[in-house]
């Protein structure tokens, strides 16, 4: 089949690989000028299944700002539904998890990556909030221990010991990894199975059967993927002619981030979507031989300011919601852990659903197929729908059950 796929982050990149390693004459269409550029480019690189889902659901919400979207994500919690499509996630999350442990040895990637995650509650009110969304996963087959303070800091021995601490959870399994580095290395893979990459090219419009718009529209690169004053990824695998063109395909699958809504629109499919801005710092490790171990060793969450803290390579990351806590996050649990002269900061956006899943599989339009709105949990499910898409698209039911992760849920 001849299939394009709208997007080239880490959506579009694994579900280019899973179908070109099929024998599928594959383009991929990216506004930017390389792969992983927009919400894949610094996210916080958490592999974590449990984490797929909040762990606390949405409380009533008070008078104020985004008080309908907060009202919907706390109707999305209480419809009946709720229980088996969270479960859905879990399992996709899981199999996504094995798929990549499984293309980590056969291609041998190497992206950075390291065991370890512990939520860090610093009450015991903040413990006590999350209590049931633990239960909910220890019933699902994931561990969950508890360690008191001083077993936390024998974990991370960088841990600010002046910072209160109640008691850590750590989850398994978990891991952290560069999530920019592995869509460079799948486009790689996927490029040598035949994937075509169409560049700085956005697309229009889709029409119903397979047919879409695009043009050759280069955008300003990102600040941190030009090299030498070019796209890292200039020079497409196809030259690119001028003006809007239009192509048909046998199928073609969106996983445009942002983009996903107004695409559809026009056909008819208005999804319940909402932007969501997260921030990241990263800066290297500071590394003194009388301290050894300043930074962490692998991820934390922060319950308190619902901020990651990871460790990428030789370098420290934190992911967030609030950019002006970050800086506070990172001298509370990990004084003087980086150097400061040589900060990068880094905003993405991606689009979610009130539920907090994503939307896979096919949309109802004949040849259009969906990869996207993962929210958090993108980076955790990406490789597991991906072969889910290969699998419907070949014809074949799926190995792992994802009802409820689809438009269907919108009728």
């Amino acid at each position: 089949m001849r299939i394009a796929i709208i997007g080239a982050g880490i959506a579009g990149v694994t579900t280019a690989f899973e179908l070109a390693s099929e024998g599928h004459e594959v383009s991929v269409f990216e506004r930017r000028g390389s792969v992983a550029a927009e919400g894949s480019f610094a996210n916080s690189g958490l592999l974590a299944p449990g984490l797929a889902l909040p762990l606390i659901a949405p409380a009533w919400p008070a008078p104020g700002g985004n008080f309908s979207w907060r009202m919907q994500q706390w109707k999305a919690a209480r419809q009946p539904q709720a229980a088996a499509r969270a479960e859905a996630l879990h399992h996709l999350a899981v199999y996504s998890h094995a798929r990549l442990q499984s293309l980590r040895r056969s291609l041998q990637l190497d992206f950075e990556s390291a065991e370890g995650l512990l939520l860090l509650a610093r009450t015991a009110r903040e413990r006590e909030a999350i209590a049931a969304g633990l239960e909910r996963l220890q019933r699902l087959g994931l561990a969950a221990e508890e360690l008191d303070t001083a077993r936390c800091h024998a974990r991370e021995p960088g841990l600010n010991e002046q910072t209160p601490l109640h008691a850590g959870i750590a989850l398994k399994p978990a891991e952290i990894g560069n999530c920019r580095q592995l869509v460079h290395l799948l486009r790689v893979e996927a490029q040598r199975l035949g994937a075509r990459w169409r560049f700085d090219t956005t697309v229009r419009a889709i029409e119903p059967g397979g047919q879409l718009v695009h043009e050759h529209a280069p955008m300003q690169a990102l600040a941190g993927a030009v090299s030498n004053g070019r796209p890292q990824d200039a020079g497409d695998t196809l030259p690119a002619p001028l003006g809007p063109q239009q192509e048909r395909f046998d199928a073609i699958v969106v996983c445009a981030g942002t983009e996903v809504g107004a695409l559809l629109a026009p056909l008819g499919l208005k999804l319940p979507l909402r932007a969501i801005t997260t921030h990241s710092l990263t800066a290297p490790l500071r590394q003194l031989e009388a301290h050894p171990d300043l930074g962490p060793r692998g991820a934390l969450v922060d319950l308190q300011h619902d901020t990651t803290i990871s460790r990428i390579g030789q370098r420290v990351r934190l992911v967030g919601r609030d950019e002006s806590r970050l800086h506070k996050v990172l001298h509370d649990w990990f004084p003087g852990a980086i150097q400061s002269t040589q900060v990068q900061r880094w905003s993405g956006t991606h689009v979610q659903v009130a539920d907090h899943l994503p939307l896979l599989g096919k949309t109802g339009i004949p040849g259009v197929w969906l990869h996207a709105a993962a929210s958090d949990s993108g980076w955790s499910v990406a490789l597991g729908a991906a072969r889910v898409i290969a699998d419907g698209l070949g014809g074949r039911g799926p190995e792992v059950d994802v009802a409820g992760l689809g438009v269907e849920r919108f009728a």
